[in-house]
């Protein structure tokens, strides 16, 4: 049986009609279609000539009832930076309802109250729908790594006669039935910019390369779609390749969905994914007033509604950050990220701005809050950062460097390198380390710090985290941005962080020591950095061990960081020996 049947039996089940013109006009198909269709149902049995459903087509209704839903809420929704800081986006209060409860009242009207919810980011806050609304939850440790597919997956045996919803979706109707008489995915009646599907003549959505419908993100899966989709979970989901996907991958058969469209008016449906959409939609939603936003606000002496154009910025190692507009000038602002108050301590981070302030060595610093580590700068129009394989950037970036090490700056906070490998590891709560020979190679480490207090050192101010994302080119003039981890240090553990963030080989660990050194580097520096390397490789390590209790992942770099801590001790060991 077609769709455009099903569809109107479905409006039959549910209502009562005098003729084929009501059911036009309620279902939106044609006069011509509906008598087609009118006349498939009566002869399958399904309706009698008065337009009722019989004894056959009540039994069939009764055969596809959803039963249950799954709603995905696991993500950090970076788009909805800087609400995302407070609030998770399913949580957001748009025209007095919150978005999950909106949807959660719209399931318990059409009857499914076996509901699951996927959470991972800021879990707790949803805790409270357990005893509201019946809600079971299902916790998604790799939010912060793995795309929805993932979070799908966590969930893939509770699909049979089930409803997938992102927990972002604003309907203005209730897009839930009490019978649903095949499987559907909903799409918007608008072009998207991401979407890669259109509905086409017989409403199935086929792949196109331009001008596909907005996938809304709402379905419904049948036994048999579901079934489809639980096995393409379970074989995406062992495949890093997938980590990144979202959960709609698993509904394609070649070109094409297994699924029929559902298209919904734009006006009737939405994925609020930004602040500036939030905005657009209900001005007076509590969440746009936010403490980022009023601090930005009173920081430039404006008004809330005069921040606008808020844009996401790529996530940090350590922070979240956005960009936006006040009176014609572009802002960064960067919120500290999940963890952060453990590694950074914002007061003595304050104190190396107001150092360096006015001395060419970083970017404009409109605002810093030395208790929660907001801070504001203006936006650099036209910059890029260094690219770490071009010897024309490095040779600059080496000289900004060696310049700022010889102002001799000074602050009373220190970088302890090897306490902080230990404080690092203090805060895994007595977890041991991922690696199976961690213990090993921090003792062969520790080792070297004999060498290297036997160093002579130009002690002064140090940036740390001197890492090639951190110099930032504008034109031929380059700055050194974040300064979070900055303190007394020798100054040539600048040149070893460069180098393990980068993620250099020895050739190019050697190129970068010849580029800061160019009137030549003694030996005895060159192992020097040689045991900065392996220690702040070990130092780093722990630090992702730290961040992966907060579902934060850096893959290739945490691996590569360990092998610095192993390999180097072996270098620097070896040159010890060779006087």
């Amino acid at each position: 049986m077609n769709k455009s049947s099903l569809d109107l039996l479905n409006i039959i089940g549910n209502g009562s009609y005098e003729n084929q013109r009501q059911l036009a006009e309620v279902s939106g198909y044609s006069l011509g279609k509906v008598n087609m269709s009118v006349r498939e149902l009566t002869e399958a049995g399904y309706i009698n000539r008065s337009l009722k459903l019989t004894e056959e087509g009540r039994a069939f209704m009764a055969e596809n009832r959803p039963e249950r839903a799954v709603i995905l809420a696991a993500g950090l929704g970076m788009r909805m930076i800087p609400i995302n800081s407070e609030t998770p986006k399913a949580l957001v209060q748009v025209r007095g309802e919150v978005l999950i409860e909106r949807i959660l009242r719209q399931l318990h009207e059409a009857g499914i109250t076996e509901i699951y919810v996927v959470v991972g980011f800021m879990k707790e806050a949803f805790e409270y729908l357990i005893d509201d609304y019946g809600v079971k939850l299902i916790i998604n440790t790799q939010y912060a790594e793995k795309n929805n597919l993932h979070s799908l997956a966590l969930a893939e045996k509770y699909l049979d006669h089930a409803y997938v919803i992102p927990g972002d979706i604003l309907c203005e109707d209730n897009p839930f039935s009490r019978y649903e008489l095949y499987p559907w995915y909903m799409v918007s009646d608008q072009p998207g910019n991401n979407s890669n599907v259109r509905v086409n003549r017989k409403d199935e959505l086929v792949l196109t390369a331009e001008n596909g419908n907005r996938m809304i993100g709402i379905a419904y899966l049948d036994h048999d779609a579901s079934h489809y989709v639980r096995e393409k979970l379970k074989e995406y989901d062992r495949m890093r390749k997938h980590s990144d996907d979202f959960w709609e991958e698993t509904l394609f058969y070649e070109d094409r969905m297994v699924v029929y469209a559902k298209v919904v008016s734009h006006q009737r449906a939405v994925e609020i994914d930004t602040y500036e959409q939030l905005r657009e939609i209900d001005s007076q939603s509590s969440q746009l007033n936010g403490d980022a936003i009023r601090t930005a606000a009173e920081a430039l002496n404006a008004g809330t509604e005069e921040i606008k154009n808020i844009t996401v910025l790529k996530k940090g190692m350590t922070n979240r950050s956005f960009m936006f507009e006040c009176r014609g000038t572009k802002y960064i602002m960067r919120i500290p990220g999940e963890g952060t108050e453990q590694l950074i301590s914002r007061k003595q981070e304050a104190e190396v701005y107001k150092v360096i302030k006015d001395k060419g060595l970083s970017d404009d610093i409109i605002y810093i809050n030395p208790d929660n580590g907001y801070k504001i700068t203006k936006f650099i129009e036209n910059a890029r950062n260094c690219d770490p394989m071009s010897e024309h950037d490095v040779s600059i970036c080496m000289k900004k460097l060696r310049e700022f090490h010889n102002m001799h700056l000074s602050v009373d906070h220190t970088f302890d390198i090897f306490g902080l490998i230990d404080f690092y590891e203090s805060l895994w709560n007595g977890n041991p380390s991922i690696y199976r020979d961690y213990k090993k190679t921090k003792e062969q480490v520790f080792e070297l710090k004999k060498y290297i207090d036997s160093c002579e050192k130009d002690w002064c101010l140090t940036h740390i985290d001197a890492v090639p994302d951190n110099f930032i080119f504008c034109g031929e003039d380059v700055r050194l941005i974040d300064w979070e981890y900055a303190g007394m240090q020798d100054p040539h553990v600048d040149i070893a962080m460069f180098c393990i963030y980068a993620m250099y080989d020895r050739e190019h660990v050697e190129k970068l020591i010849d580029a800061y050194f160019t009137e030549g580097c003694t030996k005895e520096n060159r192992i020097k950095i040689y045991c900065y390397i392996a220690a702040c490789g070990l130092l780093w390590s722990n630090w992702c061990e730290y961040k992966l209790t907060f579902g934060v992942e850096f893959g290739e770099y945490a691996l590569a960081q360990f092998r610095y801590a192993k390999d180097y001790y072996r270098l620097a060991v070896k040159e010890m020996e060779n006087g």
